[in-house]
Parts: structure tokens; sequence; C-alpha cells
């Protein structure tokens, strides 16, 4: 538990309130550190989940240490049991196939990222293109990654950085790549838009394309892309942005989001965009591909982000990763910390 000073005096009504945003926030959060200032849900249908945290065993998961090792985590106290790579293993993204056999990861040498796939039992890894946050469609056929630099000054450069940024989908079977740009045909930018996190739909034919800012601290979106029609992934035919809803909606953003297996939502919800950076809340949120809320998992650290989010495949388990900490939620209840010292993690 992170200590947290109160002031000495408090009202009624607000220790009350403190009290519910403790029963809605992350496991091991004080009240002051669940909701710190955080805006309260969109008025509407969302409902409520249940107030106790769950002590079932959650699914097994797979991790990246902060010192960048893809390790196997153990489903009861989130600690590593067993290392797949030792070493330079990037976040937020890692992906496991769907029979359960496979972890893809990332990992950089120089300005560049390589995808590469491991056994989940152990193994030698196998590159597999140039790129990074993989992310294996539903059926297995198809693996999307982000080809971009890494994101400094030495490797960014040029006057039209749009060029340097794409999204891949990588057919497994042949090696045959579908490449979109960041921006439509005859478009150019000298800001990037880099890619941060990527999620499959149920159906395999769109992917959420999680955003991070484009300049300074505005910019944050996730972008729906449809597979079959897109022609690029930010603003062309067949991208979809979802839009920010409930109370300060103007300010705040979605820093990442996911697919459930539902075909809504799980994101990760911030206040406030521009300069200077104000980190007023962070909301947990199940929410439907047109933003809306439908269900609040937690309130989150507002000095804390909150990335490397999944889902697994029957739905019932949510993981996030707040700062370095693992959090596991089942059914959308409050969420219990497990292990922390990690930069991404998902499930087996």
């Amino acid at each position: 538990m992170r200590p947290v000073m109160l002031r000495s005096l408090v009202a009624p009504a607000v220790a009350a309130a403190l009290i519910m945003l403790t029963a809605c926030g992350g496991g091991g959060h004080t009240a002051a550190q669940a909701s710190g200032s955080a805006s309260p849900p969109a008025s509407g249908t969302a409902k409520a989940h249940p107030l106790s945290q769950t002590t079932a065993r959650p699914p097994a998961m797979v991790g990246v240490t902060t010192r960048g090792a893809l390790v196997v985590l153990s489903s009861v106290t989130g600690a590593p049991v067993r290392t797949l790579v030792p070493n330079g293993v990037l976040g937020d993204e890692i992906s496991v196939s769907p029979d359960h056999q496979l972890v893809y990861f990332s990992r950089r040498h120089g300005c560049i990222d390589d995808v590469y796939s491991v056994p989940v039992t152990g193994g030698k890894p196998v590159l597999i293109s140039t790129g990074s946050l993989p992310a294996i469609s539903p059926d297995g056929s198809a693996l999307a990654f982000a080809r971009q630099p890494a994101l400094t000054p030495h490797c960014m450069s040029g006057s039209d950085m749009s060029t340097q940024f794409s999204l891949v989908i990588h057919t497994l079977s042949t090696g045959v790549e579908h490449v979109y740009p960041m921006l439509p045909s005859g478009q150019t930018s000298s800001l990037p838009a880099p890619i941060s996190h990527l999620s499959w739909s149920p159906a395999g034919t769109q992917l959420a394309v999680s955003i991070s800012a484009i300049e300074d601290n505005e910019g944050w979106q996730i972008v729906l892309l449809d597979t079959a029609s897109a022609q690029d992934y930010m603003n062309g035919p067949g991208d979809t942005s979802v839009p920010v809803t409930g109370a300060d909606a103007r300010q705040s953003y979605w820093r990442e989001g996911v697919f459930m297996p539902d075909g809504n939502l799980f994101v990760s919800r911030a206040c406030c965009a521009g300069v200077p950076v104000r980190n007023r809340s962070k909301l947990m949120w199940e929410v439907t591909t047109a933003g809306r809320l439908r269900h609040l998992v937690a309130i989150g650290f507002p000095g804390l982000q909150h990335t490397s989010l999944a889902v697994n495949r029957p739905g019932k388990w949510l993981l996030y990763v707040a700062g370095t900490d693992l959090y596991v939620s089942e059914s959308g209840a409050r969420p219990r910390q497990l292990d922390g010292g990690l930069a991404a993690a998902a499930w087996i």
C-alpha cells in the first residue's frame, strides 16, 4: 500500500464519497489514492460492479519485467516463475497465440524494433519481422504490429515523419504483409502519431489502434481500423475514432484500449490533456465502441500510467499494469493487486 497524507479535518460528506470511491478502486488503494480528484462516471445506465475483491485464482499469465525479461507469471501472486527470454524485451505489449503455445514480443536493435516468437514452454526465439507491439489475431493466422522508429530525437529525423510510421498485418503462413501508413495517400506531416497498443476485434475484422500523444500531451486517441477497407491508420476511410464521453470529456482522453469478447472495449481514460501536464484522474472503464460507459472497473492512481490492458478470451478476466504493479479483475469486479516490477503482461 502506498502511504498518503490526508487532511486532518474532512467533512462527513467528503469522507463518505471517498469510501464509495475506494469501493470502486483497485486493490490496495487507499481512499485518497483510488480517487485522487477523479471525474465521476458519465450518467446513464452503466452497471455497478461488486464492491468486494475476488479471491479466485486468475488464469496463467506472461509478463515483461522492468529489466526486460520475458517471464511466465504465477497465477497466485503474479511473481515470475520461469524465464523465457532473459533480457531486451520491450513493453507494453506482448501477445499469446490462441492455442497457448507461442508468445509474441519485440526487442530493440538501435533505432529498430523486431518481432519474435518463443514457445510458452521455453526455447529459442524466432525472428518474424521488423516491428513492435505484436497482437495475434483471434484465429492465430495473422500478426499485427507497429513499424515505427524508437521515439528518441536520435532515431526520429526528417521533415516528413509520417512516412516512418505504419501498421502492419503479417500473414504468418506466407510472410505476406499488408501495410497501413500513418496518413492517407498524398498527406504528409512533420508530427508523428505513434502507435502505443493494438487489439483485434473478436471477429478479426477490426483493430483497436491506441495512439499516444502526437504533440506534447495532446492527440491521444483510439482508432478502430477496418482491416478490409482502411488504407491508413489515422484519418482515411475505414478509420473510426472512439469519442471520449463523460465528465471532463473535452479535456480527457483514452490512454489505451483493447477489445473485449462481446465487442466492447476495456479502456484507460485519463485527464487531462495539454501542457502543463495535469494528472487529475485515471479511470478504468468498459465502454461501447461509441465511447459510452457500460461499467466502471476501477478508479486508478492519478499519477501513474495504466497500460498493457488485456482481456482473456472468455472475457471473464481483465488485467492492466498501473505504474509497474499488476492488477487483475474477475468479471469487472474490484481489481486485486498482484506482484510488481512489470512493464507488460498478457493472459496465456
